[in-house]
């Protein structure tokens, strides 16, 4: 019996780990799918439709010192409700009614892996 409790509690590790491998495989995909045209692959805010003649300057989510301005609520509005709901620009679309919640969370995540901050906390 011992035994067989060993394998389930490896088991159920295993497919923890596998999982949130598979999510944040997931999440980079839909950056890579939705983001990055605008922000680009890094987040530094140099995609491939950002042209000199781009309207506005999409966000650098590698800047720590801006990113550190917002919290965690704040990037989930935006991604969201689009730009104009944050009073910013309107070329930054509302993705709330393609995106899940998992993938909206899954971006806030992957947004502060890229600035190496936690945000504005609150």
């Amino acid at each position: 019996m011992k035994k067989l409790m060993t394998i389930v509690a490896f088991a159920v590790l295993a497919f923890t780990f596998a999982m949130a491998s598979a999510t944040a495989e997931e999440t980079a995909k839909v950056f890579k799918f939705y983001c990055s045209q605008c922000h680009g692959l890094e987040g530094k805010g140099d995609g491939p439709n950002v042209t000199k003649d781009f309207p506005v300057s999409p966000r650098n989510f590698t800047n720590a010192k801006e990113m550190d301005k917002l919290s965690d609520a704040d990037l989930k509005n935006v991604i969201m409700d689009g730009g104009p709901a944050v009073s910013k620009s309107p070329m930054m679309p509302p993705w709330g009614k393609t995106l899940t919640d998992a993938d909206v969370d899954g971006l806030v995540k992957h947004l502060r892996t890229l600035c190496k901050c936690k945000g504005k906390q609150g």
